[in-house]
């Protein structure tokens, strides 16, 4: 009896190496197969605008690299925690990813109150696409050309000058607010629903000056209703060169982007994570691709899981000091 229970002890053994063995090859092999259906992006912000210019630029191009479809699926809402709370949800196998930004990962994370995930923890970082240095435009009436001239008017005006933004919190706010450190003057925040909008006001004379992104003043400032004064970039802004930037001007703290990478829930294979890198290097490297992005004013950020991790990190980071230095109330 004990040598029958001992060879049936040692069968079921053998099967069972063989189910796992059976079981991993299953796993790895479906690893080696991904993507073996549609890839979907999930942009936590209505159609149109620079995040959806990314993610559809990006899309199109994946879905050649990949041999599977690549679309873009628009869920606003939340300043972004809907599309952040879609994607934790969704199975961790790659199939499901967030265009991440400076509002579900950066400063708005400070600002956000309907977190249902960890920002940090509940997502794993696929790599970088491209940021978008912010420029310094006034109204045109406004009787300054340089940020020399705009200190010098602010510090006489003793708060009265007005800074516009796309809402609380957002990083159009947090420049002026950082500008205020750096230069010691004090303005007016005056919100808005959106870039647009503001951008509409600044040009018609209702606010004085606003920091964004090159696509929502450069229409204004063609048309001769907003003056572009400083640009918030390392390097002068590639879309207008003769615009010099806060460094030149003295304020190297000044750089301030609006950024967009991929990430996917924490927990998606590794293998899944690096194919997914790959193929966005890849795609970044495409000249057509670039020369989207960059005649948008757009810089691109490709790179590791790992590099763009540390660079939302840092981001992150360093709006918190801001918001703990300019006492912005946040709710939270």
């Amino acid at each position: 009896m004990y040598f029958r229970f001992a060879a049936s002890f040692a069968l079921f053994g053998v099967l069972a190496m063989a189910l796992v063995e059976v079981g991993v090859a299953a796993d790895t092999t479906g690893q080696e197969g991904y993507p073996d259906a549609p890839i979907r992006i999930i942009v936590g912000v209505t159609p149109g605008g620079a995040a959806d210019l990314v993610a559809r630029t990006v899309a199109s191009e994946l879905t050649n690299e990949l041999h599977q479809t690549v679309y873009v699926e628009n869920r606003p809402g939340a300043t972004g925690a809907i599309a952040c709370s879609l994607v934790v949800r969704s199975p961790h196998d790659g199939y499901t990813l967030l265009l991440a930004s400076t509002a579900t990962h950066g400063n708005g994370v400070y600002f956000s109150h309907e977190h249902s995930y960890d920002p940090f923890k509940d997502f794993v970082s696929i790599g970088g696409v491209a940021e978008f240095p912010l420029i310094l435009g006034v109204n045109a009436k406004l009787p300054v050309k340089s940020v020399k001239d705009l200190i010098e008017l602010a510090r006489r005006k003793k708060g009265q000058l007005s800074f516009a933004s796309a809402g609380p919190g957002s990083t159009p706010h947090l420049a002026g607010e950082l500008f205020e450190i750096e230069t010691n003057v004090k303005m007016l925040h005056v919100p808005y629903k959106g870039s647009g909008p503001a951008a509409a006001d600044l040009a018609g004379g209702q606010v004085d000056m606003m920091f964004d992104g090159v696509p929502s003043l450069l229409p204004f400032v063609q048309s001769g209703k907003v003056r572009p004064i400083a640009a918030l970039s390392a390097k002068r802004n590639r879309i207008l060169p003769d615009i010099p930037t806060f460094t030149e001007a003295g304020y190297p703290a000044m750089v301030v982007s609006l950024w967009f990478g991929l990430m996917a829930p924490a927990g998606t294979p590794k293998p899944v994570v690096d194919r997914l890198n790959a193929a966005l290097d890849k795609v970044l490297e495409m000249p057509a691709v670039r020369k989207k992005l960059e005649a948008s004013g757009a810089n691109i950020i490709a790179g590791t899981p790992d590099e763009f991790e540390a660079y939302i990190h840092d981001d992150y980071v360093r709006w918190g000091k801001v918001i703990q230095e300019a006492r912005i109330p946040t709710g939270n």
